[in-house]
């Protein structure tokens, strides 16, 4: 499924999936949504770019091995799963700070951290194994 109209689409489908799947994972604690189904969305993209450009081409376009965008992931989500433990909470207990931008307040929260961690998990590691099956024994 190389085809001319597939490679000229691919690129903007790709930024339109990615962008896409940081705001369901950003909606995720509120709404429908969270890094798991961001990180399918997004690793979705990163196959559709592996079959219309290569599997060497998105290795070098991600920039990143997938495995370690994955345990960067693990480290985030146990991180922010950590942060409760110096004020005495359970494990993954959620905390909240708001910051003031001008008129608008911002509220930051470990579930947030702990998304962006499963997002990253997700995306790394199913865009690891979509590379690998892509990977008709080129080196890479």
């Amino acid at each position: 499924m190389n085809t001319l109209i597939f490679r000229t689409i691919a690129p903007l489908l790709v930024v339109i999936m990615l962008v896409f799947s940081v705001f369901i994972t950003l909606r995720g604690h509120n709404e429908p949504g969270g890094g798991f189904i961001g990180g399918l969305i997004a690793a979705s993209a990163i196959a559709i770019y592996g079959m219309a450009a290569g599997p060497r081409a998105t290795r070098k376009a991600m920039r990143v091995d997938p495995l370690a965008i994955a345990a960067a992931g693990v480290v985030l989500a146990a991180l922010s799963g950590l942060l409760s433990l110096p004020f005495n909470l359970p494990f993954l207990t959620g905390l909240w700070t708001y910051l003031e931008l001008g008129s608008t307040e911002l509220a930051i929260s470990t579930p947030m951290f702990f998304d962006i961690g499963v997002y990253a998990v997700v995306l790394g590691s199913i865009s690891a194994i979509a590379l690998a099956l892509e990977d008709n024994g080129e080196d890479g």
